[in-house]
């Protein structure tokens, strides 16, 4: 595989055009999977021929990392956020998580991009996601530690099993959720959250 497909674009002031581009692929990503988009595809939803792409991106590859590596930006922006708080760790952790399914949400084409199809990124590409991916998680986890620690948590919580369970909720609501309906992504966040840290919670006595 050639060096213009396995090594991240350098950071760089980007173009309306550029933007705009990264938007359209992020739709059609999600909506038609990175396999099933073709370049045709998206010059059509640009109103562009594919020789007018190549002038702004070097490869579909390089679309796909821009739109994953935005949505991996988006979470770690709000993940950090949570963790840097001077709270107790299930303020912390409720931010995180209600912070994440608004994230989801609100960019539910880069999430769901994020989520599905990072995957089919070239290896060194790939690699540099997973490295962002297990930041986040660690965060999570680092919430949970300190919650432990101070005596807010239960001692014998598996902490890698609930940051997961954390994550898990927060993945999969862009799966279900339907704008218009009852609850809006903060409410969904705040009921995930309750449910989660009262599970985690040290009862009186332990």
């Amino acid at each position: 595989m050639s060096q213009a497909l396995t090594r991240a674009p350098a950071p760089r002031l980007r173009s309306p055009r550029k933007v705009e581009m990264i938007a359209a692929a992020a739709k059609l990503f999600s909506e038609r999977g990175y396999h099933g988009t073709s370049m045709q595809h998206l010059g059509d939803a640009l109103g562009l021929q594919r020789g007018s792409l190549y002038a702004h991106i070097g490869s579909k590859q390089e679309l796909l990392f821009d739109v994953v590596n935005e949505g991996a930006e988006r979470f770690l922006e709000r993940g950090r956020g949570a963790l840097e708080m001077e709270a107790l760790a299930a303020v912390k952790l409720r931010r995180l998580l209600v912070g994440h399914i608004e994230t989801a949400i609100e960019h539910l084409d880069s999430a769901t991009v994020f989520l599905n199809e990072w995957r089919y990124l070239a290896p060194e590409l790939r690699s540099q996601i997973q490295d962002k991916r297990d930041e986040y998680e660690s965060m999570v986890r680092s919430i949970i530690d300190q919650g432990i620690e101070r005596g807010e948590f239960r001692r014998d919580v598996d902490v890698r099993f609930a940051a997961r369970l954390v994550l898990s909720a927060g993945n999969w609501t862009y799966a279900w959720f339907r704008p218009g309906g009852e609850l809006g992504p903060t409410e969904i966040g705040e009921r995930f959250a309750e449910l989660i840290i009262r599970g985690l919670h040290r009862e009186e006595g332990e």
